[in-house]
């Protein structure tokens, strides 16, 4: 059985004060669900607060981005130890990452390896976009992005990571994809590409998860699929209730 996984990306919103406030009405109500790995992953400059306020709770702190280099003359880029001194977990290959800022499966594979090497939990995000979803490129698509974003992990990394399938056209749209169609993507594209590339035992352990207009309401559909494995919850992360909600979901 694979635990529940439930993240909430913050995105560009809440400063560090801001960060305080919405934590100390998360961290009690999360601290107790203890069957649910828990992560929140706010804007870089509100991880120190972040992680002062998470220092000896049960809740995971992650970064939405980093670089592939350990160094170097890469002006407004954070390498992956700067992210290891205060968080444990990294989202990569974000679809506004993908669509804003030049992300290719390329890169998001570059930053896995360099995820690996400094021992990062890294939540890779993978799908469609609306046009590729009504042309009947959700596999082709999916597979690609899982494939190649994920060449090259080790069999001993391998069971660290957790795949978040987003398919583009339900981020922050209000309009989630179905349990049943998140649960064929998972299933029937994702999981036996993990089998594929490292082996039934490991793809067994890797959770995916779905992303996209999650909510308290909907979740319940999403997590009782039997390869949904938890949620990246984007604007419902922001709303205390609304995201314990969902992590108490996640834990039933």
């Amino acid at each position: 059985m694979r635990t529940k996984f439930v993240a909430g990306n913050w995105k560009m919103n809440k400063n560090a004060a801001e960060t305080h406030d919405l934590l100390s009405m998360l961290v009690g109500g999360l601290d107790a669900i203890h069957t649910v790995e828990r992560v929140v992953c706010p804007p870089f400059t509100s991880l120190m607060a972040a992680a002062e306020m998470l220092n000896g709770t049960g809740i995971g702190l992650g970064a939405q981005n980093m670089h592939w280099e350990e160094k170097g003359a890469f002006t407004g880029e954070v390498a992956p130890g700067m992210v290891k001194e205060l968080c444990g977990y990294i989202i990569l290959g974000h679809s506004e990452r993908r669509a804003y800022f030049g992300e290719t499966d390329e890169t998001v594979n570059k930053k896995l390896l360099a995820a690996q090497k400094a021992w990062l939990t890294p939540i890779v995000c993978v799908g469609e976009t609306l046009a590729q979803y009504e042309a009947g490129e959700t596999a082709q698509v999916v597979a690609s992005q899982t494939r190649l974003g994920l060449q090259g992990v080790s069999s001993e990394f391998a069971p660290r990571i957790v795949v978040a399938y987003e398919p583009v056209w339900a981020i922050g749209t209000g309009k989630a994809s179905s349990a049943e169609n998140a649960q064929s993507v998972h299933s029937g594209i994702i999981r036996p590409i993990l089998t594929d590339m490292f082996g039934a035992e490991t793809a067994q352990s890797i959770r995916v998860l779905y992303g996209g207009s999650v909510t308290a309401a909907n979740a319940v559909d999403f997590f009782s699929q039997p390869d949904i494995d938890g949620a990246l919850v984007g604007g419902a992360s922001l709303k205390a209730d609304e995201f314990l909600s969902i992590a108490r979901v996640a834990a039933q």
